[in-house]
């Protein structure tokens, strides 16, 4: 069957980022069909091709997911010649991502100012730590920094113990993200306007958006959410219980319909009717007792045996997935959720399949990320420039 086109087929996104926050918001466009065409500095590349874990061969396993459906051009932005090409790629683009430090675009004369005089509809997406404007703008800002100030870093880990961190760049993807909606419907609002804009994800702004109540509950009563590891205070039963065998299940039954089921499930229907568990704030209130009376009944069963009564009983429960359990699960394989992936040397690479899924023109994962310059050639004559012209940028080291 032929690939659909995706939902932003036709949309073209030139990405000047690097490392993962800019880089992560060009790969959910690209996903969704957008041509991503990402520069990079000749010679050396985006630094994330060679982080992290690494094959063998010493090329970094983060790259092909993170570049994955990219083109990749190398140009030189700190020369004039370089910012020329770039300012030609960009008359046309829909989309540019960025994620230097603000007023590194304006010192390559490559500003929001004087791209949109060139081309008016230009979305132009800004992800730095700190947001284009304020007294922190200029600051250096990685994605941990934002993930202290916006607030996660002080609620993750153990009550006991010093704030603790996600094992992934959370605070960057979350910019990325956010940044994504953002060129999203800066181009929905491009339909009816005919105008670009400038989106301004900052990384801290994204992190904050995702705490919930926290601000609220300070400012109007005072209460500071703390580390609390494995719960969230006054929510229970939810959390992780032992079984016979070993392993962990967590369980989450804290609401008073659910939490009904899984005393059914424990044999025990009478605490769903005992007033000191009845309600969702009498369990919040017992909630260390009650989270000993679960262990207590799962400690005594099988893992397997434990999540089949659970299921059979309508109790949200399951493992805690570690990747080998992911290539080992039939849900996992019956919607693909994991996809091997080519690239132009023949490697192939497993990883993460596109979310969300559209019914009618779902995203998908069409390559790898590419070598370094792979599409230089091919996008150069694209703008019409001749051999012995694209010669000339290689010579120079342009590109």
């Amino acid at each position: 069957m032929p690939e659909r086109p995706g939902p932003l087929a036709g949309i073209t996104v030139v990405e000047m980022g690097q490392l993962i926050a800019g880089p992560f918001c060009g790969q959910l466009l690209g996903d969704l069909g957008a041509e991503v065409i990402k520069i990079e500095p000749p010679g050396s590349g985006d630094p994330m091709r060679r982080w992290g874990r690494t094959t063998a061969e010493g090329a970094s396993l983060t790259w092909p997911v993170i570049a994955r459906n990219k083109k990749s051009l190398t140009l030189d932005l700190r020369r004039e010649p370089g910012q020329e090409v770039a300012r030609e790629l960009l008359r046309t683009a829909d989309v540019l991502i960025e994620n230097f430090r603000p007023g590194t675009l304006e010192r390559w004369s490559l500003g929001p100012e004087r791209l949109h005089a060139e081309n008016p509809g230009l979305i132009v997406v800004r992800i730095s730590g700190f947001g284009q404007t304020g007294p922190y703008a200029g600051r250096a800002g990685y994605g941990s920094i934002g993930e202290a100030m916006g607030g996660l870093r002080y609620l993750i880990g153990e009550a006991d113990r010093p704030p603790s961190r996600a094992g992934i760049s959370i605070g960057d993807s979350l910019a990325g993200t956010f940044a994504a909606l953002g060129a999203l419907a800066a181009l929905h609002s491009r339909q009816s306007t005919g105008r670009g804009q400038v989106v301004d994800s900052a990384i801290y702004e994204a992190v904050l958006a995702m705490t919930e109540a926290e601000v609220t509950e300070w400012d109007a009563i005072g209460h500071q959410r703390e580390r609390t590891g494995a719960i969230l205070p006054g929510v229970a039963p939810s959390n992780v219980y032992p079984t016979a065998t070993g392993g962990d299940v967590l369980i989450a039954a804290n609401q008073d319909t659910v939490f009904r089921r899984l005393a059914e499930a424990m044999g025990r229907p009478e605490l769903a009717e005992d007033p000191r568990y009845a309600t969702h704030q009498a369990r919040g209130a017992r909630q260390a007792e009650l989270d000993g009376l679960i262990a207590d009944w799962s400690g005594k069963i099988d893992a397997g045996d434990l999540l089949a009564l659970l299921h059979d009983a309508g109790v949200p429960a399951g493992k805690v997935y570690r990747a080998e359990d992911m290539f080992a699960d039939d849900h996992f394989t019956a919607r693909s959720a994991i996809v091997r992936v080519g690239n132009a040397l023949g490697h192939e690479f497993a990883m993460q399949n596109v979310a969300p899924r559209l019914s009618a023109t779902p995203g998908a994962v069409r390559w790898s990320g590419p070598e370094l310059g792979e599409h230089t050639e091919e996008i150069l004559t694209g703008l019409g420039r001749s051999e012995a012209e694209i010669a000339a940028l290689r010579d120079s080291a342009t590109i």
